[in-house]
């Protein structure tokens, strides 16, 4: 079974009120599990990167904001509502662009404010978060693997597999779908992803582990890849979805949408209906992380790679314009255009 081979990405140490993540940093030279108990310390572990994937850093959020009030209500706190809203805040500052962040801090507001026992009920929605999370991902997994077949080749790009959700991925679930259904021959090529190598070190590390036939390519082989007919469809994950279509993902995305666009191969998105953003009108509305130029010029080197003092430009994310998107996969089955229409049916 394929399942065997998921890794735990988050999860909930209630006993001890600590928020258990797998260090993504670390991969693939070490599966090393990290336990945080602060809000600090969960704020730090989004914004590095030791739990990432638009998903992942959703229920990681929900888990740690429901410890630190648990801990703090056990200490007698004199305003839990006003540690609750300072928490959330807090931790809605770690990355920017990530819709699923936003929307798990709001998820676990409503259950504070539901009427219920607070801290119950803030448990009771962290674990929904995640068990739910599981079930969208089976569902696009479901959906996906119907538009694959015997002897295919899949290019995706930065990680959007098991690593980045809490089981099945979205962008590789229907990969794993397939292969637990029987279908013969996929082939995947995984793009590096630079600067963070989110493919080189998630994407093809999970697939390998898994058994499954992946390629490793750079991220400027994709269009020699596409040149020799050896993929026949793009499927990536995403990080936010505004109304109208347009969608943001790891830097990169859009150039890999308009070189299948340009070979006419179909280009999918895997979303969760958590990640659309129905007040994000268009992609121009949706902000975009940028980060540290050390990402550019000295991560992964033994030395530096770039003249010091060199300007750096570092954006995380950018965001694929619609009429590049063939479909997008959702827990509720595949969306072709004219997606304004077929996503607000969403809401």
């Amino acid at each position: 079974m394929l399942e065997d081979f998921f890794l735990e990405t988050v999860a909930l140490d209630d006993e001890n009120d600590q928020v258990i993540i797998l260090d993504q940093t670390l991969l693939p030279l070490r599966e090393e599990y990290v336990r945080l108990t602060t809000a600090e310390q969960i704020w730090v572990a989004i914004n590095n990167l030791q739990v990432r994937g638009a998903p992942a850093i959703g229920i990681a959020a929900a888990m740690g904001i429901y410890v630190c009030v648990k801990r703090e209500a056990k200490k007698n706190c004199a305003d839990l509502n006003n540690f609750f809203y300072e928490t959330k805040n807090y931790l809605a500052s770690s990355r920017p662009t990530a819709v699923n962040l936003f929307w798990a801090l709001d998820e676990m507001e409503k259950a504070f404010n539901s009427g219920n026992e607070k801290i119950e009920a803030l448990r009771e929605a962290a674990v929904k978060i995640k068990n739910d999370d599981i079930a969208v991902c089976k569902a696009i997994g479901t959906h996906g693997a119907a538009l694959l077949k015997n002897n295919m080749g899949i290019l995706t790009h930065c990680n959007a597999g098991s690593l980045a959700t809490a089981r099945y991925g979205t962008a590789l679930a229907p990969i794993y779908a397939a292969a637990e259904q029987g279908v013969k021959g996929i082939r995947v090529y995984a793009d590096e992803t630079r600067p963070l190598l989110q493919g080189a070190r998630l994407t093809a590390y999970e697939l390998h582990r898994a058994g499954l036939d992946v390629t490793l390519i750079c991220d400027n082989m994709a269009s020699a890849v596409m040149q020799q007919g050896w993929v026949q469809a793009v499927f990536v994950g995403c990080d936010r979805v505004a109304a109208n279509g347009d969608t943001a993902n790891k830097i990169g995305t859009s150039g890999v949408a308009i070189l299948a666009a340009a070979y006419g191969i179909p280009f999918y998105v895997c979303a969760p209906r958590s990640t659309i953003d129905f007040s994000c009108s268009s992609g121009s509305d949706i902000t975009i992380e940028e980060r540290s130029p050390s990402e550019v010029t000295h991560k992964w080197y033994a030395h530096p790679m770039a003249p010091e003092g060199v300007k750096v430009y570092n954006p995380a994310f950018d965001v694929t314009p619609q009429k590049y998107i063939t479909a997008f996969i959702t827990e509720r089955g595949v969306i072709f255009p004219p997606f304004e229409k077929k996503i607000h049916q969403l809401k």
